[in-house]
């Protein structure tokens, strides 16, 4: 086992304590949105020793797994974060491997540098995404179906100003009606009154039963951080979701989403190509959000783990990762599931005792070890331990 030093990034959207309270150190009255645990360039995990994650992997890549290599070559293919959001994130969607590979590629020929604010894919990986939540978690993802969005638009009784945007929610089906409203939103800029009038219209349903009143705030809600955004009526085409905590949500490439607040558990294939789609000031590169976003209408599934006797698996099929949750009950001894391959393993609760080929280490909420394949550990104590590994 190797201790693993999370490495905290300070964006502007995140919470000032939630991350400090977990690891139960003081606030600095600073932004804390996530720390990292994994071997990414961005955020490679220090260890004790002074080294970091990506080093120790490099000294013997049969850390990973056998079938991990095999697949992935010899990086880890996933990140583990906590994300604890303030304010919402930008609209985003992430790309599959062929799409980043392409993407990359076709960048790196154009010799735009990997740190350009108009780079879209940094790196040749795709990235699905779970999280699950740790606080009650407010999240956007995926389309709603637009003939329910054209509803809902209508029911805020904003006139007939905005039928020129939302009317091919109503003329059209499925994708088609989502990607041209979509587009067309994201040229708004010059007929952002549209959005103060639905903003007008929305405060005045606020208390409305069901999805109209859901609706409603979450136009308001994000007004508060990004007043007259257009990006106001694209968050408004997503499913919203109010999950409880333990609850998780599974994120494939080319799910447009965005998570509003609340503190979670995120595991992530091992990249940094984010295509946004709104709520931001940083670059929209139209042409390859199209080419990336999948606008297939429908909800996501909320998803529960799966499991008996303190063992539990969040029920997803990414070949990069899958999430574990070890929750024992008085005080039984679990073994850390999938020693075929290099695990994760993050306390969000409580304190573990975990024991295996070296000495026993002592986890604390907030805190993570990196477990080599073939070593057979076992933990003992009480909270939730989740456990990242690959998912091949």
């Amino acid at each position: 086992m190797l201790e693993l030093i999370g490495v905290r990034q300070n964006y502007p959207w995140g919470t000032k304590d939630a991350i400090p309270t977990l690891l139960g150190q003081p606030a600095d009255g600073q932004p804390w949105a996530e720390q990292w645990f994994g071997a990414h360039p961005l955020g490679d995990s220090p260890t004790p020793d002074g080294s970091t994650l990506s080093d120790y992997l490099a000294q013997d890549p049969n850390r990973l797994g056998r079938a991990s290599v095999m697949t992935f070559g010899r990086r880890l293919p996933f990140l583990v974060k906590v994300l604890s959001a303030a304010s919402p994130l930008s609209l985003q969607a992430h790309p599959t491997r062929q799409q980043a590979r392409d993407g990359h590629a076709r960048e790196s020929l154009m010799g735009i540098p990997l740190g350009a604010p108009e780079r879209s894919f940094k790196d040749d990986w795709p990235k699905p995404e779970t999280i699950v939540a740790l606080t009650p978690f407010e999240a956007l993802v995926g389309f709603r179906d637009p003939l329910l969005t054209a509803q809902l638009f209508e029911a805020l009784e904003v006139g007939d100003a905005l039928a020129s945007v939302i009317g091919p929610l109503r003329d059209r089906t499925g994708s088609p009606a989502l990607q041209e409203v979509f587009l067309d939103v994201l040229s708004l800029d010059d007929r952002r009154h549209l959005v103060d009038e639905v903003l007008g219209a929305a405060v005045n349903h606020l208390d409305a039963p069901g999805e109209l009143g859901v609706f409603a705030r979450t136009a308001v809600e994000i007004d508060e951080f990004f007043p007259s955004d257009p990006g106001i009526l694209a968050a408004l085409l997503l499913n919203r979701f109010s999950l409880e905590p333990g609850q998780a949500l599974a994120l494939s490439p080319g799910v447009m989403h965005s998570y509003l607040r609340g503190t979670c558990i995120e595991v992530m294939a091992n990249s940094d190509n984010v295509l946004r789609g709104g709520l931001t000031g940083k670059h929209i590169d139209v042409d390859a959000l199209l080419h990336v976003v999948d606008f297939t209408p429908g909800p996501s599934d909320v998803l529960l783990p799966s499991g008996s006797d303190g063992t539990y698996i969040y029920p997803t099929s990414f070949e990069e990762f899958e999430l574990w949750l070890l929750q024992p009950t008085d005080g039984d001894t679990l073994q850390v599931p999938r020693e075929d391959s290099g695990r994760i393993c993050l306390v969000a609760s409580g304190s573990f005792e975990l024991t295996g080929d070296s000495d026993p280490i002592v986890l604390t909420a907030g805190h993570a070890v990196f477990v080599a394949a073939e070593e057979v550990v076992v933990a003992q104590g009480e909270g939730r331990l989740f456990v990242a590994a690959t998912g091949v």
